[in-house]
């Protein structure tokens, strides 16, 4: 539990400055080189409805955290949020690959290792 509760804490953090992030690229910010494959400096209309959901997952997460770490009461029950946090550390993994074959250089600059490092915290919670 010693470990749980900062790694759910920078978790929260990190999605939280994520969303601010997607949330920007929504408003029509330049900032499209560092997310979606770097095709576009401004997103399209597709891939600001991508950000939105985007935003709406990264909350489901950060809930997942806390409920790991003991600072939310679990999703459907204790099993169920052990299973997600696991499914978490798959995704986010998968993520590092992602973004480290992305075309964008940015991406693979930020991005890549803001997988990693969402992938370690999940694992230390699912490990918890």
């Amino acid at each position: 539990m010693q470990l749980a509760q900062p790694a759910a804490i920078v978790a929260c953090v990190l999605l939280a400055a994520l969303a601010v992030f997607q949330a920007a690229l929504i408003a029509g910010a330049p900032l499209g080189r560092f997310a979606w494959g770097g095709q576009h400096n401004v997103l399209p209309t597709k891939l600001r409805i991508g950000s939105a959901t985007s935003i709406i997952l990264y909350v489901l997460f950060a809930y997942v955290a806390l409920a790991k770490a003991g600072m939310a009461a679990p999703l459907v029950n204790q099993g169920f949020t052990d299973v997600f946090s696991w499914v978490l550390t798959a995704y986010f993994a998968v993520g590092i690959v992602l973004n480290g074959i992305s075309r964008s250089k940015p991406e693979r600059l930020v991005m890549t290792p803001t997988a990693a490092v969402l992938t370690a915290l999940y694992l230390a919670l699912s490990l918890n």
